[in-house]
């Protein structure tokens, strides 16, 4: 859970990237526009070592046919930019999209992560999908699974990782040099914070969670899972800062109490339909981003639960 010498130590790190600029990362973000989810590859200039975070599996709802157009320009760059890839990193298990990850590992390496409280989301949904006893609710379809507080190296730039749920049990944010990639627990000063509805989310929880991570050093990089292009704005957007959250957002700015939040994230969430992949999202990302294993027909089928949700 969380802990506030490991807040401080993320705090401290992110000064000193702040100071040195060997000590920060250069990252290249990547818009899927069909399920407005910005994926990262994060290098350490140094060494050339990378890490991919969220990346996106096309699926196609109506046909249930899967392609790899998202993930090859990801690999394209890695390719292009003679980069080493050390880390798969999911910031949780997506509800709006399928990871990738396994395909990137196949074709570039890397150890695949989340965070260790996936191990109640497998739980949960494993119930829900009714998915049997072959398949293991302990993470082990992981590489590795991050612990708050977590110290993890990036060639020679170091990454902390903090648990942030609220959202998901499992969510978590991973601070490498000065920058922050904080999944979906907030979105652009225009547009809010995300929901707190799905089967293990607690708004309140969430609300403490934003308070952590914006008590992080105002000029710390914030980079986001997703954006919806707010009202009146023209342009897609993914990075901003502690400092303008804190001043700007209009779900959780200084000022807004608890219980305000709380108040209001739970009657909004009442007012939001499920989205559109979750169900073949949250099934194949609690088994690492793989498929269910293939029927006697040699076809992979997703469950759709009906009136379970």
């Amino acid at each position: 859970m969380q802990n506030d010498e490991a807040l401080s130590r993320a705090a401290a790190q992110i000064e000193r990237a702040r100071a040195d600029t060997a000590k920060r990362p250069t990252i290249a973000g990547f818009f899927d526009e069909a399920t407005n989810t910005i994926s990262y590859v994060v290098h350490d200039p140094a060494t050339s070592e990378a890490a991919i975070i969220d990346s996106v599996l096309d699926y196609a709802p109506n046909s249930g046919r899967t392609s790899f157009g998202s993930a090859d320009l990801i690999i394209e760059y890695v390719e292009t930019n003679d980069l080493k890839v050390t880390w798969l990193i999911e910031t949780h298990a997506h509800a709006d999209h399928i990871s990738a990850a396994p395909y990137l590992q196949e074709k570039l390496g890397g150890k695949l992560s989340i965070g260790r409280d996936i191990i109640r989301v497998q739980e949960v949904f494993g119930k829900l999908f009714n998915a049997g006893t072959d398949f293991e609710r302990d993470g082990s379809q992981f590489d590795h699974l991050f612990t708050d507080g977590e110290e993890f190296a990036l060639g020679e730039l170091k990454g902390i990782a903090l648990h942030v749920p609220g959202h998901t049990p499992a969510d978590m944010a991973f601070i490498i040099g000065d920058a922050a990639f904080v999944g979906d627990t907030i979105f652009m000063p225009d547009f809010g914070t995300a929901r707190a509805d799905f089967p293990g989310g607690d708004a309140r929880q969430l609300f403490q969670s934003i308070r952590r991570l914006l008590s992080l050093p105002g000029e710390t990089r914030l980079f986001l899972c997703h954006d919806y292009k707010a009202p009146g704005r023209d342009e897609y957007a993914w990075e901003t800062t502690v400092k303008r959250q804190r001043e700007e957002n209009v779900h959780v700015k200084d000022g807004v109490t608890e219980e305000e939040f709380v108040e209001m994230r739970t009657s909004r969430d009442r007012t939001l339909d499920m989205p559109t992949l979750i169900m073949p999202s949250v099934q194949v990302n609690i088994r690492g981003g793989r498929l269910p294993e293939p029927e006697d027909n040699g076809v992979s089928y997703i469950k759709i639960p009906v009136n379970a949700v």
